[in-house]
């Protein structure tokens, strides 16, 4: 059974910084990509970043992009999330995902998309 737990959200000021963390577990790897979603109070799930496992390859929604920066550690089967800059309209619950097939660029902004999700992790930026 995969698991996927995220860690490393807070509170914080416009302007500060967060690294979020999400590791993945289970009797075999069975992942090619590992995505990040937000969801903010009253708002549908919006699509964050996404990484591949193999090339790292790195897709990120235009909302973030220059700010937020997605990264994998192979070893520990661990993807991060780095929030530069950050912005009260960030606000949200932060949740990771795990794709067990990579099918191109075209599908990562999709939710439908990933085979297993984490619990979230709550990321609060203050005015």
């Amino acid at each position: 059974q995969e698991q996927l737990v995220e860690s490393g959200g807070g509170l914080v000021q416009a302007g500060d910084s967060l690294r979020l963390s999400c590791a993945y577990s289970g009797r075999t790897f069975s992942s090619a990509a590992m995505g990040w979603f937000r969801q903010a109070p009253g708002k549908e799930r919006e699509f964050v970043a996404t990484i591949t496992w193999s090339a790292g390859s790195t897709y990120y929604h235009d909302s973030v992009k220059g700010r937020f920066t997605i990264s994998r550690d192979n070893a520990k089967n661990t993807v991060y999330l780095q929030m530069n800059s950050l912005k009260p309209e960030d606000t949200a619950l932060y949740y990771c995902a795990s794709a067990t097939y990579y099918r191109g660029p075209w599908y990562v902004g999709r939710s439908a998309y990933y085979d297993y999700w984490g619990q979230g992790t709550r990321v609060t930026v203050s005015s």
